[in-house]
């Protein structure tokens, strides 16, 4: 070490100590001059054995006043493994041993140090130091595992919003897991139009439901508006049974209902009346408000399609493009009767699949996705099958209003993106 005089051949250190505490002092032999740095050589403390080899058969005693003769004797040192040593180990592989033996360690000599050593045996009694056992372990943990495959890790989607007092951070997993108990309360029968109504079939279902969305772009609604609209309709089909000419009542006054519930502008009830063509007054309007409230038991919150398609866009890292094109398959579900099965949770995550799938041309479900969804592929696969059907053949048929609607630049043309029809051409890549 540079400054250091350790090494010097004119210096010999004495085994002796001074009133039990262990300093130690340095003499010269040529001048007989005591040292008086007390500091412990380096060497003293990083040698296994060391043995004295004075350059004169003669020491000066302590005080430097007579000589003594020093005898050559082995002083044990114990001192943790040197640095070069440490080294040397962790940056060599391990070499299997023979069973029975244990490793020898073997100091490896300072190039400036004259000092003789000895090689102990220390195969009786060997204990590594713990960063070295710790090392092993780690290299026999790696060399059990495939190097080529690697378990993807699943991203803190919130990470970015802790400042964020609106976020809610702290509660978010508490909230949607609410949310998810919430939902299967306030899903409906998929056979409710055939054991509930007698007089409105699938059919007058969809035409009702393609008209509302039609009605709620013109009012430039908020989206949740829509899907809640949806939400009270069915639950309110599926406990009373109605005649067809009260059909389109139940659906206006519901979307009334949902705009009082989400949005901060309401439109009054003589806007609703206007649209229908003045088909209804407005003490039927009140009326049927009233009756829908009790029937559900005003219960007006309820977890829809929005809550979770927002959530699981963010676990997807989405762009606006996915956005749009996931809130574009949600509305086309919305008009179709067999997409009620699905619970809203279901619906979005598979909303997203798909329009990463279309987007990509390839499969895009990551484990972060997985994780806050609850939902694997495998899950997916029905309800994002059925839903490239509906895009397939969305720009036909009678029921236009969500393909209009997406076909402006307002929606970004999303209605105009290719279809995945290879997710249901391949049916291997999927099964």
């Amino acid at each position: 070490m540079a400054g250091t005089k350790e090494n010097d051949s004119d210096l010999i250190r004495s085994t002796k100590t001074q009133g039990g505490v262990g300093g130690l002092k340095a003499v010269n032999v040529k001048s007989g001059v005591p040292v008086s740095n007390n500091r412990r050589a380096l060497s003293e403390i990083n040698k296994n054995i060391i043995r004295a080899t004075p350059a004169d058969p003669y020491a000066f005693d302590n005080k430097g006043k007579k000589p003594i003769p020093v005898k050559k004797s082995l002083v044990p040192a114990h001192r943790p493994v040197t640095r070069t040593f440490s080294a040397q180990i962790t940056s060599k592989p391990s070499l299997p041993l023979p069973e029975g033996k244990k490793p020898k360690i073997q100091p490896i000599p300072d190039e400036n140090d004259t000092e003789d050593f000895d090689i102990v045996d220390v195969e009786d009694d060997f204990n590594a130091p713990m960063f070295v056992q710790h090392t092993e372990a780690m290299l026999e943990e790696i060399d059990k595992m495939d190097e080529d495959v690697y378990e993807e890790l699943a991203l803190d989607i919130d990470e970015a919003d802790k400042n964020d007092p609106l976020a809610v951070v702290e509660y978010i997993d508490e909230i949607y897991c609410h949310y998810r108990k919430q939902e299967m309360l306030s899903c409906v029968s998929p056979m409710y139009m055939v054991q509930q109504q007698n007089d409105i079939t699938e059919r007058m279902r969809s035409i009702l439901v393609d008209w509302l969305i039609e009605v709620h772009y013109k009012f430039e609604l908020m989206e949740e508006t829509l899907y809640l609209t949806v939400n009270l309709i069915d639950r309110y089909l599926e406990r009373t049974t109605i005649p067809r000419k009260k059909l389109q009542l139940v659906g206006v006054t519901s979307m009334l209902l949902a705009c009082k519930y989400e949005e901060v502008s309401v439109p009054v009830v003589d806007d609703f009346i206007t649209i229908t063509d003045k088909a209804y007054t407005r003490a039927e309007v009140l009326d049927t408000e009233k009756e829908i409230v009790n029937t559900l038991q005003f219960n007006l919150s309820v977890p829809t399609q929005y809550v979770f398609v927002k959530r699981f866009l963010k676990a997807a890292e989405y762009n606006k493009e996915l956005e749009l094109l996931s809130f574009y398959l949600i509305d086309l579900c919305l008009v179709e009767y067999e997409m009620v099965k699905f619970p809203p949770s279901l619906l979005a995550a598979a909303a997203v699949f798909t329009g990463g799938c279309t987007l990509n041309r390839s499969k895009q479900w990551t484990k972060t996705s997985e994780l806050h969804s609850n939902y694997s592929e495998h899950h997916l696969l029905e309800c994002s099958k059925m839903m490239v059907c509906l895009h397939q053949k969305s720009g036909s048929g009678k029921h236009v209003s969500v393909f209009k609607k997406y076909s402006t630049s307002k929606y970004g043309h999303a209605a105009r993106t290719e279809p995945a029809n290879f997710m249901l051409e391949e049916e291997d890549l999927w099964a």
